[in-house]
């Protein structure tokens, strides 16, 4: 009888041992993947459980969290939502996260192991802390100038600090409030139907999501290129162009919009933009002295992050001469983010040195302490200093005495310069309207910012004095409003 009771026992025994090894299976084993898995609601419904963490701007938060009453509790606010819907994207609970707000989504939502009071202690006992904070290099003042600027017009600023790197405005417009589509439920999924619908294309992230035809703008990056490479080694010496100008192999002639650009200076060209000067330059310097200086400037460049995505602003690594010669003057493949065109500014601005830019200056507990904190560094060294100091010399010329008067600020130091980009089928749409341009109050020891402008809605001319129409005023604006902040 005993005997039979031992086995049992010892069954019973196994059948324990099985259950615990069952148990830590599925709790040390298996618990990431379900709770991973889309049928468990728990991770969802914990997400949802404290407000999150805030976006800050200049000090301030610039979004909140709504008690909905609902199982998924807190739901997302945004503050001038339109305003710094590029810089914060959304954090919604049916279609997840964006740029900042998915950037920074373990310290906002209070997951990330930094915020936790011990190590691993989030991991050990599967909670989350308060929130953090993410606090962004904007300035409010200098992204509403630019906000205002553009005045709902199809087009995108964005502006840098050049000696630090730091993006102190984003700006894509039209814009949208990301408030709309924070919660869930028939409004969220009509309104995101409406957004994604609309042609205007408002959730459309065009200052580092969307990139453009840079057209004479990038006439500065051509002559960096001729400069270093030595192609030029005298800016006010003839280059030696023909007008007309016949792009190489082919018996197509490039026009030019302005006058006096037969055999004209490298001043001279980029003062009143001849694109046969530039061409000519561009094919002078060869495909791989371009696309060793584009490069340098942040071209081609896959991994750049901010810390969301930027989408690779693109020059052809195989091109014949024609395109070679189109491609130095904006045109052909060429293509740029707004954001890249105000690296290129800032480069020049700071003398050759191209500094990382970011919008996350530091991140905080929902105390205030900082968790970690942004070094600014670089990026590359985008050209020699002297070639720097004659761009700047030449820019300045262009807001003086150039296409770029409308930039002008009276006693402060501007550079500029226009670019009208045409694109469509053989060139029919209306031409996008460019101006990058940098700032320097006399006396300081460096240029305070550098800014690029682009509007899509310009009612322009196919002349680049377009650009100084359409988009220099805005770029004054936000110099200005950069200055006085």
């Amino acid at each position: 009888m005993i005997r039979y009771i031992r086995r049992a026992a010892g069954f019973c025994l196994l059948l324990l041992v099985a259950l615990l090894l069952n148990a830590a299976r599925i709790q040390v084993f298996q618990a990431e993947s379900l709770d991973d898995n889309p049928a468990n609601r728990r991770k969802t419904i914990g997400r949802y459980e404290q407000p999150r963490g805030n976006i800050l701007v200049d000090g301030k938060p610039v979004t909140g969290s709504r008690d909905s009453g609902e199982q998924l509790r807190y739901e997302r606010t945004y503050a001038y939502g339109p305003l710094y819907a590029p810089v914060t994207g959304y954090a919604s609970q049916t279609y997840g996260t964006t740029f900042i707000e998915n950037a920074e989504d373990d310290i906002l939502s209070g997951t990330d192991s930094m915020l936790a009071p011990l190590p691993l202690w989030n991991e050990i006992t599967r909670s989350r802390q308060p929130g953090g904070n993410a606090v962004t290099t904007i300035k409010g003042a200098v992204q509403r100038a630019a906000y205002n600027g553009l005045g709902g017009r199809k087009g995108a600023v964005a502006a840098i600090e050049p000696s630090t790197g730091k993006i102190l405005v984003l700006v894509s417009s039209p814009s949208y409030d990301p408030e709309e589509i924070a919660g869930t439920g028939k409004r969220v999924t009509d309104a995101w139907a409406r957004l994604n619908g609309s042609p205007r294309q408002p959730m459309l992230n065009r200052a580092i999501r969307q990139t453009y035809p840079p057209g004479s703008t990038f006439k500065i990056v051509t002559a960096a290129a001729a400069l270093d490479t030595e192609v030029v080694t005298d800016i006010d010496a003839p280059t030696k162009t023909p007008e007309p100008y016949v792009l190489p192999g082919t018996s197509t002639t490039l026009p030019n919009e302005a006058r006096g650009c037969r055999n004209a200076s490298l001043e001279h060209a980029i003062r009143v933009s001849c694109n046969t000067v530039m061409a000519e330059l561009g094919v002078r310097v060869g495909p791989a002295g371009m696309l060793d200086t584009v490069e340098k400037f942040g071209f081609n460049d896959d991994g750049l992050k901010i810390p969301s995505g930027v989408s690779r602003s693109n020059f052809d690594t195989d091109m014949t001469a024609d395109q070679l010669a189109l491609s130095s003057i904006g045109q052909y493949d060429t293509r740029a983010t707004p954001l890249q065109m105000a690296m290129v500014a800032a480069a020049v601005a700071n003398g050759g040195e191209l500094k990382s830019p970011y919008l996350v200056d530091r991140t905080t507990d929902s105390d205030g302490d900082t968790v970690s904190q942004y070094s600014p560094k670089s990026l590359h060294q985008a050209m020699n200093p002297s070639t720097a100091t004659q761009l700047q010399q030449m820019m300045v010329d262009v807001v003086e005495n150039g296409t770029g008067t409308n930039a002008a600020i009276p006693g402060v130091r501007v550079g500029g310069k226009t670019g009208t980009a045409q694109h469509g089928i053989d060139n029919t749409g209306t031409p996008y309207a460019w101006f990058i341009s940098w700032a320097q109050e006399h006396g300081d020891g460096q240029p305070a910012v550098a800014v690029a402008v682009v509007v899509e809605d310009a009612s322009a001319d196919r002349a680049d004095i377009s650009g100084g129409g359409s988009a220099a005023p805005i770029a004054r604006a936000v110099m200005r409003a950069a200055l006085d902040d």
